[in-house]
């Protein structure tokens, strides 16, 4: 089993907010993630995708063909966009590291053509990330 990586880049805001608690728990629990003003993050995205190397190719996936599955299917909805508002697989969803990794996951899994989706990490900072891989 070979597992192969692509990582993509992108800029988004979002405000982290369960509307079923008061704006006090809100605050208590999200602090400045709770801004109604949102916040922005330089978002790293990386797929991986596990599986054999084709003899014929040499590859376990084109690696040009997940980037285009990526931008077509996360960045492109993701890039320079409001998290809470203007993403359609969002859409009622607390936008947490957590949960963009689940919906990623979501957004690909019956995207990929060669291979098996094996994991989606998404960076929010440097130093902090959710990895899924799947249920």
């Amino acid at each position: 089993m070979v597992y192969v990586t692509r990582r993509e880049v992108f800029s988004s805001a979002h405000r982290l907010l369960n509307p079923a608690l008061s704006d006090e728990e809100n605050y208590e629990l999200y602090d400045k993630c709770f801004s109604p003003n949102y916040h922005g993050h330089n978002y790293v995205l990386e797929v991986v995708v596990a599986g054999d190397i084709d003899p014929r190719t040499g590859y376990v996936i084109d690696l040009k063909h997940l980037k285009d599955i990526m931008k077509k299917n996360v960045i492109g909805k993701m890039d320079h966009r409001n998290l809470n508002t203007d993403v359609d697989f969002l859409q009622g969803i607390n936008p947490t590291a957590e949960n963009l990794a689940v919906a990623i996951w979501n957004q690909l899994v019956s995207h990929i053509p060669q291979g098996k989706l094996y994991s989606v990490k998404i960076y929010e900072t440097e130093n902090n990330y959710a990895e899924y891989k799947g249920e």
